[in-house]
This record gives structure tokens, C-alpha cells and sequence, in this order.
């Protein structure tokens, strides 16, 4: 029997399974040929992690971290508490299945669980089950908070979306035993740093309009002056010969005047790779575009 691999848990706005071969391709040769730490300093729905944990099993250390605590409690509980999450998920799943028929039912079951996870009151485990089905049953998987830190995200349009994923939800708890998890600011990560490190960082994406915008997933807003702050800290990686690679939106693929980051990260590597745009409340406006990622590679 094939061991089950890890996939990402959460549907997320800019996650990055479509980008995992791009991101291959830029992987820095002398740092993963070594036994290498791997750092996420922003780990969103994990793509990326669950990748790499797959592809480097001899890995020697792997960190994340997020500013967003309801995020990092979630993958905490599924690393020490993953039966107590699929019993509390089973139960849900089954409660909104037999709802199914009728809508009002249904909505009033959905806004009853957002208002319990925004009290924030339960235990862990149940806090965090409740952040995974409202990821699953919400519009468009969309996490966003507003400044009160209150998730307010309606409900979606799913019949029987799938809520509980036991096989995988158990092979993220296995792979996750091999990670450490941090709860801060993405600056924190760099004591974590060992000789042979890679970062890969995947921030808030600058939005491409004013209504483009799906980076309110804390409630601290993460704007240029943050991304200007970012590439500062990439250049202290820099400075003391970590290697990585960041993602962000091609600003300049929208507007050909737009040099924000060709000018910001003007002394690292930039390469634009074609993506697709998933989330969008209106379909018409999904679909390919560019995105960018840069790169220290020497």
C-alpha cells in the first residue's frame, strides 16, 4: 500500500501547487545537495512545505511561521492532536450533509460556527476544526479578517464539500512531527538559520487593483512600506550567504509603467512565470497571468 502523501489542508488564496516546478527549477543547488534547514517565514496553505518535505526526506531541519495565529494553531493541532480534529470534523461534516436540502438550515449552521470561532473561547483542537470547515464550506475558501481580527467571509455555494479529509489530515500530522512552528513576525525566522539554509518566502501579494486585494488574512495590513521592508530583510539573508526565493504579483505585467519590484529587487534575480488566477468573485477574471519570482541564487 503507497504511503498517503501530504497536501495542503486549506484552500488559499495564492497557494502555490500550480508554481511547485518554477519554484524546482530555482532551487538552489548548493544549499539542498547539503543536509539544509528550510524556512517558510510565511506558510499560508504549505504547497510548498509539503513539497519539499516530500523531496528532501533527509531534510535536516524545516521551520514555519505565520503572523496569523489562527493559521499556526491549526497546523499545531493537526501535528499533536490530529484524531481529536477528524472526530470533531466527522461530526460536522455529517451535521451539514444532512442539511443539505435546506438552505436556511444550512446558512444558519455556518454563521452559528463563524460566530464561535470569532468568540475564540473554545480549546485548540476545537478552534482549530472550526478554521478548517469554515475554509471549506466559506466562499471561495477565502480566508480574510477585519480589524477586530473577526473572519467574515460568507457562506459558499458548496452541496457536500468535502470538510473532513481524514487520510490526509493524518499525513500532515505525520510529516509536521519533522517541523517546527512559529507564530510572529517573518523577521524572527532568521535565528532558526543554521550554516546551510533556504528561505522561501510567499508574503501578502501586492494587490494588481484596489479591488484585487485577498492579503487581509491578519489584521495588520501588509503594504509597500511591509514589502519594502521584506527586501531589506532578504538582503541581510543576502549578506550572510542564505539562499531564497520569493514569490510575489507581477505589478508590471498589469501596468508596463509599474517598476515597483523590478526597481526594489534590482540586485537579485527576477523571473516572471506564467500562473492562474483561482480566486475572483467574478469567473470572467480568473485565468492566466504572470507572476514573479526572485531569486538570490549566485
Amino acid at each position: 500500500m503507497n504511503e498517503k502523501i501530504a497536501k495542503p489542508f486549506l484552500k488559499w488564496a495564492g497557494g502555490k501547487t500550480q508554481l511547485i516546478e518554477q519554484i524546482e527549477n530555482q532551487l538552489p543547488e548548493k544549499i539542498i545537495e547539503n543536509n539544509f534547514t528550510y524556512i517558510e517565514p510565511f506558510v499560508g496553505s504549505g504547497a510548498v512545505l509539503f513539497w519539499m518535505l516530500e523531496q528532501f526526506p533527509n531534510m535536516e531541519n524545516a521551520v514555519i511561521n505565520d503572523i496569523n495565529s489562527d493559521l499556526t494553531n491549526c497546523y499545531t493541532s493537526i501535528k499533536e492532536d490530529v484524531e481529536g480534529l477528524i472526530n470533531i470534523l466527522s461530526d460536522w461534516q455529517t451535521e451539514y450533509y444532512f442539511l443539505s436540502q435546506n438552505d436556511t438550515k444550512k446558512k444558519e449552521y455556518y454563521y452559528e460556527k463563524r460566530t464561535l470561532f470569532n468568540s475564540r473561547t473554545s480549546n485548540q483542537t476545537t478552534q482549530s476544526a472550526l478554521f478548517i470547515f469554515l475554509n471549506r464550506t466559506c466562499f471561495n475558501g477565502l480566508f480574510r479578517v477585519n480589524r477586530k481580527n473577526e473572519f467574515n467571509v460568507p457562506i459558499g455555494s458548496y452541496k457536500n464539500p468535502l470538510i473532513c479529509n481524514k487520510e490526509n489530515l493524518r499525513a500532515v500530522s505525520k510529516v509536521l512531527q519533522r517541523v517546527q512552528i512559529l507564530n510572529g513576525d517573518y523577521s524572527e525566522t532568521l535565528y532558526f538559520a543554521t550554516e546551510h539554509t533556504f528561505f522561501y518566502f510567499d508574503p501578502p501579494y501586492k494587490p494588481l487593483s484596489e479591488t484585487s486585494s485577498f492579503n487581509s488574512y491578519a489584521k495588520e495590513e501588509f503594504n509597500d512600506a511591509e514589502q519594502i521592508r521584506l527586501k531589506d530583510f532578504c538582503t541581510q539573508l543576502d549578506n550572510l550567504n542564505h539562499r531564497w526565493i520569493l514569490s510575489n504579483s507581477d505589478v508590471k505585467g498589469k501596468n508596463p509603467n509599474d517598476n515597483f519590484f523590478d526597481d526594489l529587487y534590482s540586485d537579485f534575480n527576477i523571473h516572471r512565470v506564467n500562473a492562474r488566477r483561482s480566486i475572483n468573485a467574478n469567473p470572467t477574471k480568473r485565468g492566466e497571468l504572470t507572476e514573479l519570482l526572485i531569486t538570490n541564487n549566485k
